[in-house]
């Protein structure tokens, strides 16, 4: 089941490349929503077989590379799945969005497909080198759609920043998968063998080593700060689908490994320097929101709110790993909110860079200033907008809030002060969202190139209005997006009854 999951979207894109050059775009960009359809209904079937208790399931594995310990094998628990399912509905998403597009089709489509089996292989790979090869895979499925479909003379440069950066802590993760390699007995990468038998366990300089450098290259992918500053040049210049898959499933990949091999894998080294990533995690939630904050871009302000929002997940993974205070249904629940954050983070990360997509359709310009009034012609896109922007700030009956929430009760009994400055990230996280709203959809209608009352139209636009509302496919590509984030704002317990038994289980690992 989960190797048709993952190599589902891989195989039709290499048919996709064998088929004659004259298919028409429409039929390559149907044949990936069908795709991606078809894979959804798969992580479907796979969530209603799954069991809460049952740990790691649906296990496949094969000899792969035997004389260095390394296997094909994948699986999924509570940590997992939730990640599985929010990519496959993001890349849904993004391929109905894609039906307009002109550029390279065959390429463009080729190019989703493969990163969309990449994304879905690491949040299911169960060994080292396997999650090491998805994760470098992933950099390059991004850099040539940065490359080849990104904005202006900027995007080949940001693309290759993107690419020096993450390939950087790639090979960093290498060296502590080797680490922990070296260290077992006998040597193996698989990740489940590891983590029961913590062969750094007592050696707390190696192991410190070792967790300095798979850190190291999950901060940058994450990004926190101050490793953060490839972020935003990449989303500026990136497309609006491109951007959506960065923001909503690839910083995933950071949090999902401390989750995954941090945590478990070097529990006592995690109890220790424990602090330092809630440090860097506070830090990151207040310098994302602050800089943000001055940002005039509408991409490079999402841009910073993601480094904001992933603060909060490594806050709650540090406290998780302070066991000071005993308190360990605290701790559980922190890690609870921490996967949460990051399915919510998806949804309305990913629903808000489409919706960014739309300036640049019409007006080829992403400037806050340069817009003002667009609630008038273009109501659909400014309701919108506005639940995805309050689901963002955690506004209460939306997925932010139900994420944010378990975040601050998990981490206030065993990080007080690191969790009270972490909450000024939320208001200034909703005084710059709110300002970019009101600055863009309400007052006199103004448009890039225009003056006050709008003066013209645009490519795109409705006749005398100057802007255009959002089409169908548009509409639908963000709406179950938006509809996700509702469900479990309101009733969470489908999402909260996954990945609490796992939640509770990684605490138990990191307690040992």
């Amino acid at each position: 089941m989960l190797t048709a999951v993952v190599f589902l979207p891989l195989a039709v894109a290499v048919l996709l490349a064998l088929l004659p050059a004259r298919l028409p775009a429409r039929l390559l960009v149907w044949t990936w929503i069908v795709t991606a359809a078809a894979d959804l209904a798969l992580v479907v079937a796979t969530w209603l077989r799954f069991d809460p208790d049952g740990g790691r399931q649906l296990t496949e594995r094969a000899s792969w590379i035997p004389q260095a310990g390394v296997s094909y094998h994948v699986a999924v628990d509570g940590l997992s799945l939730p990640l599985l399912a929010m990519t496959a509905v993001l890349f849904l998403a993004v391929a109905i969005r894609s039906l307009h597009e002109t550029r390279r089709v065959r390429a463009h489509v080729g190019i989703f497909l493969f990163l969309q089996s990449v994304c879905l292989g690491l949040f299911v790979a169960q060994d080292l080198i396997l999650f090491f090869l998805f994760f470098d895979l992933s950099i390059v499925g991004m850099y040539f759609l940065i490359a080849g479909w990104g904005h202006g003379p900027g995007a080949r440069a940001a693309a290759l920043k993107f690419f020096l950066y993450t390939f950087t802590g790639s090979l960093a993760l290498l060296l502590g998968f080797i680490g922990l390699y070296l260290a077992a007995r006998p040597h193996t990468f698989d990740m489940v063998a590891l983590a029961a038998a913590d062969p750094l366990a007592g050696r707390g300089g190696h192991a410190g080593l070792v967790l300095l450098a798979i850190g190291l290259g999950l901060a940058i992918k994450t990004p926190t700060v101050p490793l953060h500053t490839w972020l935003p040049p990449a989303h500026t210049d990136a497309p609006a689908t491109g951007s959506a898959i960065l923001a909503g499933v690839l910083l995933k990949m950071g949090t999902y490994g401390f989750v995954r091999i941090a945590m478990p894998l070097l529990p006592e080294a995690w109890r220790r320097y424990a602090l330092v990533f809630v440090v860097v995690g506070v830090v990151s939630v207040l310098y994302g929101a602050l800089v943000a904050l001055a940002q005039t871009n509408v991409k490079r302000m999402i841009a910073y709110t993601s480094v904001n929002h992933m603060g909060y997940v490594l806050l709650a993974l540090g406290a998780a790993g302070t066991v000071a205070g005993d308190d360990l249904a605290a701790r559980e629940l922190a890690v609870t909110g921490a996967v949460t954050q990051m399915v919510s983070h998806g949804l309305l990360t990913g629903a808000l860079f489409l919706l960014t997509g739309v300036f640049y359709d019409r007006r080829r310009d992403y400037t806050i200033a340069a817009y003002s009034g667009l609630a008038g012609p273009a109501p659909v896109f400014a309701g919108v907008t506005a639940v995805a922007v309050f689901g963002s700030l955690g506004l209460p009956g939306l997925s932010g809030f139900i994420a944010e929430f378990q975040i601050f009760t998990g981490s206030l009994s065993v990080r007080p002060v690191a969790t009270a400055l972490a909450i000024l990230g939320i208001l200034i996280t909703a005084a710059l969202l709110l300002r970019a709203l009101q600055q863009i959809f309400l007052g006199p209608l103004r448009l890039p190139g225009a003056g006050p009352g709008g003066g013209g139209d645009a490519a795109g636009s409705a006749p005398g209005s100057g802007f255009r509302d959002l089409r169908p496919h548009e509409l639908i590509s963000v709406a179950p997006l938006l509809v996700l984030a509702i469900v479990i704002g309101v009733a969470p317990r489908f999402l909260l009854d996954v990945v609490e038994p796992a939640s509770r289980t990684l605490v138990g690992l990191v307690s040992r």
